[in-house]
């Protein structure tokens, strides 16, 4: 040590020293399958995104004479009973289904960790009051509720995030009370309230930054929980209605003609599934990154 410092080269700075999302990050990057998944939903998303100019057609453009046609050099993936591109619908069902999913992750993540938060720190019959109405939610039949949600103001992308986003907040919301019982009770919340801060600054700016590893795995499994729950909505035809595509609409068109033209379901239905299984993938990283027990 004596001549490294002699000859002026820096030391390696010791594990402990780093902060904790410098050390999620390294671990994270340990997670291979997680870093595959990652890279998978990136190029998902890029691919949606630039869907308007990397499609080779309308996603409207009907083509009657042209139905059901197989894979060819002018149609990729083939057409459906319309005659429309398949390659076309998929990319544009890619962005509607995608950013629903990642729309009602951020809505629940924002509305538990809301509840969550405020329940874990105030405490008492506040705390009481809002896990009862938490667990009341959580004892309602999920899927009926949202069909019959769905009926009346779903069909719209904005609706179907609106309804999914209703009772998807529960989990975060225990979570995050948790969090907060655990946190309010720490010396530094203390030595805030000591200086006079007020329950809002240090609820805001030291309680939930505290919380946010948790919240943030939760969000990312519930964006495949999401995007399944916007494709059983669209099957069942209480989603989102053509001719705006989504993976999940895409099956309920194709499911007159499993028999004949099966490759109609099995695109939207590989989608949903590989992106569904990547985000998952994806959490089950950043729950082993940002666990603090793991100490490199």
């Amino acid at each position: 040590m004596a001549q490294a410092l002699a000859a002026g080269t820096a030391l390696p700075r010791p594990a402990e020293s780093e902060g904790f999302w410098t050390l999620a990050l390294r671990r994270f990057r340990r997670h291979h399958v997680a870093m595959i998944s990652g890279g998978v939903v990136v190029a998902l998303g890029v691919l949606a995104l630039a869907a308007p100019w990397i499609a080779p057609y309308s996603y409207q453009e009907i083509d009657l004479l042209n139905r059901l046609a197989g894979p060819s050099l002018g149609h990729w993936l083939g057409t459906d009973e319309l005659g429309h591109d398949v390659l076309t619908r998929v990319l544009y069902a890619g962005r509607v289904s995608i950013a629903v999913g990642l729309a009602a992750a951020l809505a629940t993540a924002v509305l538990g960790l809301t509840v969550g938060g405020i329940a874990g720190y105030r405490g008492g019959w506040f705390d009481s009051s809002l896990m009862r109405f938490t667990d009341l939610m959580l004892s309602v039949p999920v899927l009926p509720i949202l069909i019959i949600l769905a009926k009346y103001i779903g069909g719209t992308v904005w609706g179907i995030i609106l309804v999914l986003a209703s009772f998807g907040w529960m989990g975060t919301a225990r979570l995050v009370r948790g969090e907060m019982l655990k946190l309010r009770r720490m010396e530094y919340t203390d030595a805030a309230r000591a200086l006079g801060a007020s329950d809002g600054r240090i609820l805001l700016r030291h309680l939930v930054p505290n919380a946010l590893a948790p919240v943030i795995v939760a969000a990312t499994l519930t964006v495949g929980e999401a995007i399944l729950g916007e494709a059983a909505l669209s099957f069942l035809g209480v989603g989102i209605q053509p001719p705006v595509p989504s993976w999940g609409n895409m099956l309920q068109n194709a499911q007159d003609f499993i028999w004949t033209t099966p490759r109609l379901a099995v695109y939207p239905g590989a989608l949903i599934f590989f992106t569904v299984l990547c985000f998952n993938f994806v959490g089950d990283g950043l729950r082993d990154a940002l666990d603090p027990r793991q100490r490199r």
